[in-house]
């Protein structure tokens, strides 16, 4: 915790020393009643096996200050000893005020008052004995003072004054805030590590020092940081490269030599190798032996995926039912050489294969694609076969995914009274920006998702058309973090698309909407939410929107903090072929999620409102 004052270690030694003297004289403190029931001073004390030897309660107005010693006091440790003796039960009795001393006074409570009793059970009961402990914290000390240094050059350095700034303006332990050795450590660290994120990888803590008045309940903190040189990205040296062409895998990582560094780029590049399929693993480090900072040689150490890989799955979904898929991946499809996933799935409701491929980026990170798709599948009230060939290119950058396709889509619908078949040419262009705290399983942050594509339907008569698409989900964090560094938050999910054509245009189901299932409106089934034809099917509609709020709450689990969360939620959704006569269905309900470690497993009962049905709604992983 840095360095006390003389003042403060000379009265806890004054405390310490009296207690020891005190129960070296009279042995402990018994409550009335006690008889004389002590054992010889070298004997054991006499318990059952497999018995406590004494349980300890905490007794404190503050119900956080009592959980948090009954949880750390070292006599906890002890309490299934039932061979304990004598001398060392006094023994650990002693020890046990000083202990609750440094807990309290890492929350920040320098002034306590504490009595230990031991309480003896009443006669004739199994019960331990219990130690009891009462404590009255006092007034919590609190931050009156802080300073943040930086070492030169970075501290008279220009180019630094924001990272300064920030380091100082995010500073997490400020003047009238309680002071405590948690909260202490991590502003330190804090401060470390928005240094060593930006141009001073080898940043360290220099000196920190926190002088605690523990008479007046204040607390004065400096801290002093090394920055060490800044860096900047020299040279790509790739470790492990044999199968694969490396100046495609120089124009997946894509960093930027001779700008300065960023743990965020570095990270950003190592996730595009992860992602990119031609690898078991990647990891991007900084050379340790670099001798020039300016120059810094990036190491890439890399594993080789296979060249081809065959997965077979069964799976179960509430929307879809059993589910089978079989999934085949080549890195130099012949003959062009690119990489081509390839995917087959069947399930209650659709039966689709489907198939793209991906060349090697170019010098700009654009990378050409080709695809096809063809599934048959229930829409609405009919059944749907449909073929979809796209082309283009396709780029990943940070948070940022971008797309530019050219897209053929063609579907047959059949069933009583059909709209018949269609097909359309369509140049879309897909933007996707995803900034939250987890790739897997996110509790901050935001996404955006806009797709906007032009074209003409061919068959059965060239009609114009505008196809636009937005997505958004935000995590909203709400009240304090408990001990696991979590809280409550809420999620907002919000999705709006429509397609703009003469209202006699016929376009391809694939291109039209419909919504309802696990990830859009629960409480209804999968895409059961569409528009009416004028027989009464229902059908896929030219205007969707739908939306979402989910309280997410932790759950303890017998007072500790588990993996476990609550739910509560409400989602409305509808689909029409015209704005004015939308049909919202809304949908209630509540559910627990798992936070595994491929993201959360969230199981949901909802009701929808409309239908007037309960449903049970399965889903596993993040995906946005």
């Amino acid at each position: 915790m840095g360095h006390r004052s003389v003042l403060l270690r000379s009265w806890r030694g004054i405390v310490l020393a009296a207690a020891l003297a005190a129960l070296s004289a009279c042995s402990v403190l018994r409550s009335p009643g006690d008889e004389g029931q002590a054992a010889d001073e070298e004997g054991a004390v006499e318990a059952p096996r497999n018995a406590l030897a004494f349980a300890v309660q905490v007794q404190s107005e503050d119900g956080d200050i009592a959980h948090h010693l009954e949880r750390h006091l070292e006599l906890q440790r002890y309490t299934r000893f039932p061979d304990l003796r004598a001398t060392e039960f006094n023994r650990l009795l002693a020890e046990a005020d000083a202990n609750a001393r440094d807990l309290l006074a890492a929350l920040g409570y320098f002034n306590p008052t504490l009595v230990l009793r031991v309480q003896d059970a009443p006669q004739g009961s199994d019960a331990p004995r219990t130690i009891v402990v009462e404590v009255k914290p006092g007034e919590r000390t609190q931050v009156t003072r802080y300073e943040i240094g930086f070492a030169e050059p970075m501290n008279s350095d220009p180019r630094a004054a924001a990272q300064r700034r920030r380091i100082e303006r995010r500073w997490g332990l400020r003047a009238g805030e309680a002071f405590t050795e948690s909260d202490w450590s991590s502003a330190k660290n804090a401060g470390l590590r928005e240094l060593q994120k930006e141009r001073y990888p080898t940043a360290r803590l220099a000196a920190s020092r926190a002088t605690v008045d523990a008479e007046r309940n204040r607390a004065e903190l400096s801290v002093h940081y090394d920055p060490g040189p800044a860096y900047r990205f020299g040279g790509l040296r790739l470790s492990g490269i044999e199968r694969y062409d490396t100046e495609g895998i120089r124009n997946i990582v894509r960093l930027p030599s001779g700008t300065d560094y960023r743990e965020e780029e570095l990270l950003d590049a190592q996730q595009r190798l992860a992602a990119s399929g031609y690898f078991d693993s990647a990891f991007l480090m900084l050379d340790p032996d670099e001798k020039d900072p300016q120059h810094a040689t990036v190491i890439a150490q890399l594993r080789e995926a296979r060249y081809q890989k065959v997965v077979f799955g069964v799976g179960l979904s509430t929307d879809a039912g059993a589910r089978l898929s079989l999934d085949h991946v080549h890195n130099r499809m012949p003959p062009l050489g690119w990489r081509a996933v390839s995917h087959l799935a069947l399930d209650a409701k659709a039966q689709a294969a489907a198939t793209r491929w991906t060349a090697m980026p170019q010098a700009s990170g654009w990378a050409w694609f080709l695809g096809a798709g063809l599934e048959r599948a229930e829409v609405g009230d009919f059944k749907s076969n449909s073929l979809s060939l796209q082309g283009g290119r396709s780029k990943s950058v940070g948070h940022i995914d971008r797309r530019h396709a050219l897209q053929y889509d063609i579907s047959q619908v059949q069933g009583r009274e059909a709209p018949g078949s269609a097909s359309s040419l369509m140049a879309s262009q897909g933007w996707t920006g995803r900034y939250f705290n987890s790739r897997i399983n996110p509790t901050a942050g935001y996404g955006l998702g806009l797709e906007l594509g032009a074209g003409f339907t061919l068959t059965p008569r060239r009609d114009p058309f505008i196809r636009a698409r937005l997505r958004a989900l935000q995590f909203w964090p709400l009240g304090r973090r408990n001990e696991a560094d979590r809280r409550s938050r809420l999620a907002l999910r919000g999705e709006l698309g429509a397609v703009v054509a003469d209202r006699g245009a016929q376009l391809p189901a694939s291109l039209l909407f419909l919504t309802g299932g696990d990830t859009t409106v629960r409480g209804y089934g999968y895409e059961s939410i569409g528009t009416r034809s004028q027989a009464g099917k229902l059908c896929g509609g030219r205007i969707m929107s739908a939306a979402s709020v989910e309280w997410q709450r932790p759950v303890r689990l017998m007072g500790n903090d588990s993996a476990w969360e609550h739910t509560l939620f409400v989602d409305v959704g509808a689909v029409s072929d015209d704005a004015d006569r939308m049909t919202l269905h809304t949908g209630v309900g509540t559910g627990l999620r798992w936070n595994s470690p491929v993201g959360p497993m969230q199981v949901d009962v909802a009701y929808g409102v409309r239908t007037h049905q309960v449903r049970l709604h399965l889903r596993l992983g993040f995906s946005f």
